[in-house]
């Protein structure tokens, strides 16, 4: 008669591993780890995951109350991993996120980037959550360059970075008194997020703020080249950068119905989308005429 395969010792010890994971126990897991190896047990990607996922996230520690526990829990997930390598078991990208995180954990970005480098080596695609241990751990730790890096990268993968890494890389930028970075920064949030968070729109005013940004600015310009930036970029960006100095005038309003702003009392003028941004609208508003009403629309389109 067959044994019910999950009775199988490496099918226990992934329902086990498993039960830590749901629970937290870190500890526990590694105690399953260390028998399994003593015991023969073949391990797979699976089991080496959910190891990983467990010495990488520092919190769950706390609620098994071994704080005390946490640098070593972080070098055996190094320690595991480079067991995974021994046998041969190929990472994904959970993997090298996991590990990407022990390196953040041990407050060390360096370390955290190049493993998601390593990424490429095995022909893993990282995604945005690969990245967050290595930006934020720059950010945190004031490396400018190091942040850049990572966000270079990030960009030459296809990752878009959405408002948390923006706004990281924001106040780096503006801590560092890296004018242009700022600059760039918020026209990217403009672009890809528009309405921030709080804590975003105080990383703003701070900036805003501070004596650095009323220092920066150009004395002279070309007035023409602005105005024809603003028509060629749409949405009143001109992209000429900081233009004049001096200490800005900051404060929070809103628009009424009409499009009268509440501080200045000035009407809206355009709205602050770009030519492509339009472009897509008209095509969009373009193509929903067409399914409502089909009767030679065509004709009537500018």
């Amino acid at each position: 008669m067959k044994k019910d395969s999950r009775d199988a010792p490496e099918n226990v010890l992934r329902y086990k591993l498993d039960m830590c994971s749901k629970y937290g126990q870190v500890v526990k897991a590694l105690e399953l780890y260390d028998e399994a190896r003593s015991d023969g047990v073949q391990l797979i990607l699976h089991h080496y995951n959910v190891l990983l996922y467990l010495c990488s996230s520092p919190s769950l520690l706390e609620t098994s109350g071994a704080n005390n526990l946490l640098s070593v829990v972080l070098s055996r997930g190094l320690e595991i991993y480079q067991q995974m390598i021994t046998d041969k078991v190929s990472p994904n990208e959970a993997t090298f996120t996991s590990l990407a995180r022990i390196a953040g954990a041990m407050d060390d970005p360096e370390m955290a980037f190049s493993l998601v480098k390593q990424m490429e080596d095995y022909h893993i695609a990282p995604r945005l959550r690969s990245y967050g241990p290595a930006l934020f751990g720059f950010c945190r730790k004031l490396m400018p360059e190091g942040a850049y890096e990572v966000d270079s990268h990030m960009l030459a993968s296809a990752v878009e970075p959405e408002e948390p890494e923006l706004s990281a890389l924001l106040k780096l930028s503006s801590d560092v008194k890296r004018a242009d970075k700022v600059y760039e920064l918020l026209h990217r949030l403009r672009r890809t997020v528009r309405q921030v968070s709080e804590p975003t729109a105080k990383v703003i005013e701070d900036w805003f703020n501070s004596e650095s940004a009323s220092e920066v600015g150009k004395k002279h310009w070309d007035v023409n080249k602005v105005r024809e930036g603003i028509v060629r970029r749409g949405g009143g960006w001109h992209g000429e950068g900081w233009l004049g100095s001096g200490k800005w005038r900051l404060v929070r309003t809103g628009i009424d119905d009409n499009g009268v702003c509440h501080s200045c009392a000035q009407k809206l003028v355009c709205i602050d989308i770009d030519p492509k941004e339009t472009e897509d609208f008209a095509s969009s508003l373009t193509k929903l005429a067409n399914q409502r009403v089909k009767d030679n629309f065509g004709k009537f389109r500018v």
